[in-house]
């Protein structure tokens, strides 16, 4: 009994040592009743930061969705990964903002001191935004623990759009998988993409998220990935290619999720709802651009 007391007492203190999350950025949602909510997705329960962090601390692979553009996705997701290596050490660290070309840059600047331009010697990519990923990466490269490159390379990716070689694996490749991914392309590009170019985009999106998952089972764990939230979901993305190539336990998933836009249980395994940006007609500048002129 007094053992198992013990550890109940040192697991309070451990959750009562984590500093706080960080403030809310976004400026929207900040009267949402789910701002905040930290839910357990397969029981319903409502969890503490500290909670969730001693949950995730026992996981070999923890999978991180993000809204790429949101900086309260990108303070979480550093507030996390410093609470997760004051609970044990951290194996490493996998971003799909890094490609294979990047490596030798990141470990060169992983062995010494950290040069004045960051951004230049990582060979960042502009497209991802440096003022809201700086902070995680800057972090990371002061640490032990390796940051890996999860993503593809681009001359990958322009020959799987042209071959679409054919992916392996039961899971990841059923009809209902294909058609949500198939629904979500379509969507993220305005409707305006033409059917022709279709099955490309869907063996790109699909070999990312394979490439993720051979990231994840080849990295030091317990291993940390972050992504945008449909490469992390577990009825779509990443999870599904790890069952695939033979991993089904160990991994968590949580989904970082502005309120408004509610996460369902087989997506993730725990989400967090955080403030949100205004929302943007993305596809309203490009319909105006290929409008006919008058």
């Amino acid at each position: 009994m007094r053992p198992l007391l013990l550890a109940l007492l040192a697991l309070l203190s451990a959750c009562q040592n984590l500093p706080p999350p960080p403030d809310w950025q976004s400026p929207e949602g900040r009267h949402d009743p789910r701002l905040g909510l930290i839910q357990d997705l397969r029981s319903g329960e409502r969890l503490t930061p500290g909670q969730l962090v001693e949950r995730l601390a026992d996981q070999s692979r923890v999978l991180v969705g993000e809204q790429h553009d949101n900086p309260d996705h990108h303070a979480l997701q550093l507030w996390l990964l410093r609470a997760l290596e004051s609970r044990r050490a951290q194996g490493s660290l996998l971003l799909e903002m890094l490609e294979p070309a990047q490596q030798a840059s990141v470990d060169a600047v992983h062995k010494g001191p950290l040069p004045a331009d960051l951004p230049r010697a990582l060979a960042w990519r502009p497209s991802w935004d440096w003022t809201l990923y700086g902070p995680i990466v800057t972090h990371a490269l002061a640490q032990p623990y390796p940051l890996l490159a999860a993503n593809l390379d681009r001359d990958e990716i322009k020959r799987l759009y042209r071959e679409r070689p054919q992916l392996q694996g039961e899971r990841s490749t059923r009809d209902d998988v294909s058609s949500s991914l198939l629904a979500q392309i379509r969507e993220s590009h305005c409707g305006m993409l033409p059917e022709s170019q279709l099955p490309a985009m869907l063996a790109v999106q699909q070999q990312r998220d394979r490439r993720m998952a051979e990231r994840l089972l080849a990295a030091p764990v317990p291993a940390m990935l972050l992504a945008g939230g449909f490469h992390v979901r577990r009825d779509l993305g990443v999870p599904l290619h790890l069952e695939d190539l033979g991993q089904t336990r160990g991994t968590a998933v949580l989904m970082l999720a502005e309120v408004g836009k509610p996460v369902a249980r087989g997506e993730a395994d725990y989400v967090w709802y955080t403030a949100a940006l205004p929302a943007i007609d993305h596809c309203a500048g490009l319909r105006e651009s290929v409008s006919p002129r008058r």
